[in-house]
């Protein structure tokens, strides 16, 4: 039996051996009536190589469509000669070569602009293609039906004829091009989804021609929102007279925490202070899209920042939503503003809208005694609000948005004790991700702001600087009448859960009430993480300017955290 069992090994490796040596791949020639040359059988983009009859064979077979395609359309295989052990040689009949096709089509069919999108020569009754171009041509036209709501559009060539010996001349045929619309909208999986989002944030309504690609782009927007999932593709279901869209979400918990609170007694005072910040953001929790944000950030004693905002959209399933908010700015002991506003938007299209409201500003002085020429002062302002904003979004966990193009508008008066003077405040912003390819990229943002003022006073100017505008400077440390920041970030996925940017911020400003003109800048690194906590920010920028040198010291790390739940 052990002798048996050497000599079923020794026969086992003996046959491998010599069929691995004896193994040889299959060659293939092609071969026509007139002679093919290279850079032509290089155009077939045809394998010549392989392992086995079997699969050469395959490749003879779907070489007949590629002569077709190329204006061969007599073409056909005579036969496959075996030349030797290893070569095979397949001989082709091409005959003439049809170089354009003469197309005669309905207007009822296809609209000369349409045509005009896939061919140079078009009249009222023909138009005309290079053959090479004829399957893409059609595939082309079929998907204009479609997306017009034709789902079951075909088109076909027929009483194909030879009309010379470069050009043929054909029919085209359009069948089953029934419009169909959609009729009804069916939710599965989150039966308290707001709908309305379907129809002003993702387009979807009742009655729009069906678009199966479109269907599936803005399924894929809802992804965004935050607070739903799409679970799989949408599906239709057609009848005979009718169309339903199947959506299949899931509800995700989108709720955001981040901060840091700490408190401490004032050693002059012996009151309580508290430092820190903290971030809430709490997302339809009631099932109606809506929102509560509120912001607290001190640092115990020379300012202290307060916000807080509710959002209501698309009240009574309209395309109008109202929002409202409060703010609480207070410095040291120099002076405390409050602004409160009231905001009526309004969705235009699911990337844009536009609002009107009111804002008031109410601005008190906490200095002990009167100062003369002091440009801090008790006021009131009253603004009429217009703005207007344009979202795009792009299917990316840490850049969900692509470009952002925001405008706001005030125009109002101020009021002090000895005068009203009229003013006109404006905000812009703008930003925009330029994807060079699936880890790199290129973010730009620029934001705006003027107040125009005869007079003016450090209590009512723009407060900017720190990590949501020119990073490497403290926090709303800057006091303008006018600013501009460019921030610029150079970014690089490591992987689906790291990112890593480099920072070049720059900054221009004036200060009316300080006669004062400032450019600045900022240059640094960050890193974003994706962890089970939320997600991680840490910038490390030093920001310089052009009346202060580069100083280590100056440099600021700008840490956050966002958690959802």
């Amino acid at each position: 039996m052990k002798y048996f069992l050497y000599l079923f090994l020794y026969l086992y490796i003996y046959t491998g051996f010599f069929e691995s040596l004896y193994a040889q791949n299959l060659q293939l020639e092609i071969k026509a009536e007139k002679q093919l040359s290279e850079d032509f059988i290089d155009s077939l983009q045809t394998t010549l190589i392989f392992k086995n009859y079997i699969s050469l064979e395959k490749e003879v077979d779907s070489l007949l469509p590629k002569f077709e395609r190329l204006g061969f359309i007599d073409s056909e295989l005579k036969t496959i000669i075996r030349k030797n052990d290893s070569v095979y040689q397949a001989q082709f009949f091409l005959g003439n070569r049809w170089k354009v096709i003469k197309i005669y089509y309905s207007q009822e069919d296809f609209s000369i602009n349409e045509l005009e999108l896939i061919a140079s020569d078009v009249t009222a009754t023909y138009f005309i293609l290079a053959i090479s171009q004829t399957e893409v041509a059609l595939e082309t036209l079929n998907r204009f039906k479609t997306e017009d709501g034709k789902s079951f559009a075909k088109l076909n060539l027929t009483n194909i004829t030879k009309t010379d010996n470069k050009t043929l001349s054909a029919y085209l045929n359009l069948k089953g091009g029934s419009m169909r619309t959609i009729d009804n909208i069916v939710i599965k999986g989150y039966d308290q989804f707001p709908i309305s989002y379907l129809r002003y944030y993702a387009g979807i309504k009742k009655g729009n021609t069906f678009n199966q690609k479109k269907v599936i782009e803005q399924n894929d927007l809802l992804n965004n929102l935050g607070f739903v999932n799409t679970v799989k593709p949408p599906e239709a279901l057609f009848r005979k007279d009718s169309t339903s869209i199947y959506f299949y979400l899931k509800k995700r918990n989108n709720n955001l925490f981040d901060g840091i609170l700490g408190f401490t007694t004032n050693e002059e005072t012996q009151k309580l202070e508290f430092n820190g910040y903290l971030n809430l953001e709490l997302n339809n929790n009631l099932n109606y899209g809506e929102q509560l944000l509120v912001n607290y950030k001190a640092d115990g004693r020379e300012q202290l920042n307060f916000r807080v905002r509710a959002i209501m959209p698309y009240l009574f399933t309209s395309p109008l939503g109202i929002s409202v908010e409060l703010k609480i700015f207070k410095r040291d002991s120099t002076f405390i503003t409050t602004d409160q506003q009231v905001r009526v938007s309004y969705q235009v299209n699911p990337t844009s809208n536009f609002y009107i409201g009111y804002k008031t500003y109410e601005s008190s002085d906490l200095t002990d005694a009167i100062i003369a020429g002091s440009a801090v002062k008790d006021y009131n302002s009253k603004y009429l609000l217009i703005g207007a904003a344009y979202t795009k979004l792009q299917a990316r966990s840490f850049f969900p948005v692509k470009t952002f193009i925001g405008l706001d508008s005030e125009i109002g008066n101020r009021e002090t004790s000895d005068s009203k003077e009229q003013q006109f405040r404006i905000n812009g912003n703008i930003s925009h991700i330029f994807n060079l390819n699936s880890r790199n990229s290129i973010y730009l943002k620029n934001n705006t702001s003027v107040l125009s003022s005869e007079t003016y006073l450090t209590n009512e100017l723009f407060r900017f600087g720190g990590i949501n505008s020119i990073r490497g400077f403290s926090e709303n440390s800057i006091d303008a009448s006018l600013f501009s920041v460019l921030n610029t970030e150079y970014r690089y996925l490591l992987g689906n859960t790291t990112y890593i940017h480099s920072i070049i911020d720059l900054a221009y400003f004036e200060n009316q009430t300080l006669n004062l003109t400032e450019e600045l800048y900022s240059f640094g690194l960050g890193l974003g993480l994706q962890t089970e906590a939320g997600i991680f920010k840490l910038n490390i920028a030093n920001g310089v300017s052009t009346m202060q040198n580069f100083k280590f010291s100056n440099t600021k790390i700008h840490i956050s955290l966002s958690s959802r739940f």
